[in-house]
């Protein structure tokens, strides 16, 4: 009798290029109806994705992704993502981020207009994004944070 997998194959990709393709143990994704947990083997399906983290677990590993938007097709041990937009924290430059989350407060505050207000709510929630993922360590071993060990 074989033994199922423990793992499953995770493919991101951006309209602009492959962001991560390896074999993974599980993978939580923010979708429209809210967070969506996958494993090896889980059964078919898709969903839409919401602007959110995208968390990558591997044993004690985990490393993080800002994904704005797309879609994920489920099944057969594999877990296809096409984001709209996908960053690893490297790839973002958190001082222009937190430049542009404090500029759309303040424009916020300040019109009357509605539809730029809602364009700049979406921004926001994708700067709030940006700005958690980039400040995420990676977390290895332990489980916890290893740069702020007991001194």
């Amino acid at each position: 009798m074989a033994v199922a997998s423990s793992k499953f194959r995770l493919r991101i990709t951006t309209p602009e290029n492959i962001k991560y393709e390896e074999d993974t143990e599980m993978v939580i994704l923010r979708c429209i109806t809210g967070d969506m947990g996958i494993m090896a083997n889980h059964e078919k399906t898709s969903a839409i994705l919401d602007y959110g983290v995208l968390r990558i677990i591997n044993g004690e590993e985990e490393r993080r992704m800002a994904v704005f938007g797309g879609m994920a097709q489920i099944g057969d041990n594999q877990v296809t993502i096409l984001a709209n937009d996908a960053q690893w924290p490297e790839d973002i430059d958190i001082a222009f981020v937190e430049a542009e989350r404090d500029r759309m407060a303040r424009r916020t505050q300040e019109t009357a207009d509605d539809l730029t207000i809602a364009k700049d709510q979406i921004l926001m929630r994708r700067t709030l994004v940006q700005i958690e993922v980039s400040t995420f360590p990676l977390i290895s071993g332990t489980g916890r944070d290893e740069s702020k060990k007991d001194v």
